[in-house]
């Protein structure tokens, strides 16, 4: 029996659609939703912003307050199915984070959308789902 259930979520339809699976299959379950900010995309920016030097704090908190927003989304989103979600916001890797949330945090079970690339986009860019599914420790639910 599932206990515990981990859902990443972005502002994705997938992300939604898991999200709405995890829901409904998984009723009786505690569920997390767990959103990952990459610091590579606010320390890629170029520095340079009309000739002063990029704010990497405001850059940063820009992406916390989205990521609030996508959790808050995502809290509204369970309570349409009767669902009370626990919600954490992470800075890492986006997979390498999933994978260690799962460890340190007794989850059971992953359920993740997929963004569904194809051919080389998918090989050069790799599948957050792929590697996580990769990696895990427990039984990993693509919902594409």
């Amino acid at each position: 029996m599932t206990h515990h259930v981990l859902v990443p979520v972005d502002d994705s339809d997938r992300s939604t659609d898991a999200l709405e699976f995890a829901c409904r299959e998984y009723p009786d379950a505690e569920i997390t939703a767990i959103h990952v900010i990459d610091p590579s995309d606010f320390y890629a920016a170029t520095g340079i912003e009309g000739g002063a030097m990029a704010n990497y704090e405001e850059i940063q908190k820009h992406h916390e307050n989205r990521a609030e927003g996508i959790l808050e989304r995502a809290t509204e989103q369970a309570a349409a199915f009767d669902h009370d979600i626990g919600t954490e916001q992470v800075i890492g890797s986006v997979s390498r984070s999933i994978v260690d949330y799962v460890e340190e945090h007794d989850v059971d079970h992953v359920v993740i959308g997929s963004h569904g690339r194809t051919g080389a986009s998918r090989i050069l860019l790799g599948s957050v789902a792929e590697n996580v599914a990769r990696r895990s420790p427990v039984p990993v639910t693509i919902v594409r």
